[in-house]
């Protein structure tokens, strides 16, 4: 397939509280947010960014995850784990030339050493930190997922290798977004049809973070989180982008989710 097309897919949601998304909002109401990933077809190669939650986990989730399951109980069913959906799209484990992260907290790195051609990029720093996270992150990291012999990484290199540029053809740029996590990059999608999409992943929950009414529930610096929200901001008005936030219930199921795409 020669065309360039985004899908944008779903592995099912999980259950926290408000305040985890929304800070000091919310109480102990319960929140449920969608856990999205997206698919890049390219000549070039076919690109899964983030991957959603491992469906390996789903068996026994407290034995995988450990306590985070307590503040974010996952929702989803086997299918919806991403060689699956993939497989629904016509597509096989090696029709992947690219895994590219945004972050490495589990709800992100379901796809990862999943597929044995794919090259997985992520930020260096944000490597780094997984495997040494402070006290109040270890949670969110589930190294299973990343921790696996034999995988091909590419490492970026923040500020250095900011608006990265993978194809070479301004389709897909990494732009770097550090504040929920130290290593954190949003993407910036291009297609002939569509335009510009930006994927925020979790530099920006919801809108509340985009309108700067909240800041959200979990994040290593608040300073970086504001800067990189506004970077991002700057960004949409300058190309007119779409910006698709990382776990926003009420505007996801506004866009064309897998099998439509955008082209």
């Amino acid at each position: 397939m020669s065309k360039i097309r985004l899908y944008m897919l779903q592995s099912g949601t999980q259950i926290c509280k408000t305040r985890n998304i929304k800070m000091n909002q919310g109480d102990d109401r319960d929140y449920e947010i969608p856990i999205p990933w997206f698919l890049l077809l390219h000549p070039k190669g076919n690109v899964v960014i983030d991957g959603g939650l491992a469906a390996e986990g789903l068996a026994d989730p407290r034995s995988y995850w450990g306590g985070a399951v307590d503040s974010y109980q996952p929702v989803m069913s086997d299918d919806q784990g991403c060689i699956k959906q993939l497989m629904m799209l016509g597509l096989t484990p090696e029709d992947i030339r690219f895994v590219v992260l945004s972050h490495l907290h589990s709800d992100h790195t379901g796809a990862i050493g999943r597929f044995p051609r794919a090259t997985h990029v992520v930020q260096r720093r944000e490597y780094e930190y997984a495997f040494t996270p402070d006290w109040f992150a270890a949670g969110a990291y589930t190294r299973a997922d990343f921790d696996r012999p034999g995988l091909q990484w590419q490492f970026l290199e923040g500020a250095a290798t900011d608006n990265y540029d993978l194809y070479g053809d301004g389709t897909l740029r990494m732009v770097s977004t550090p504040g929920h996590t130290l290593g954190h990059q949003s993407f910036l999608v291009t297609l002939p049809k569509s335009g510009s999409i930006l994927l925020a992943a979790d530099a920006v929950y919801t809108l509340d973070h985009w309108r700067e009414t909240a800041l959200p529930g979990f994040l290593a610096s608040a300073v970086d989180t504001v800067r990189s929200v506004r970077k991002l901001r700057y960004l949409a008005e300058q190309l007119g982008a779409t910006l698709v936030p990382g776990h926003d219930p009420e505007v996801w199921p506004g866009f064309k989710l897998a099998p439509s795409y955008y082209d």
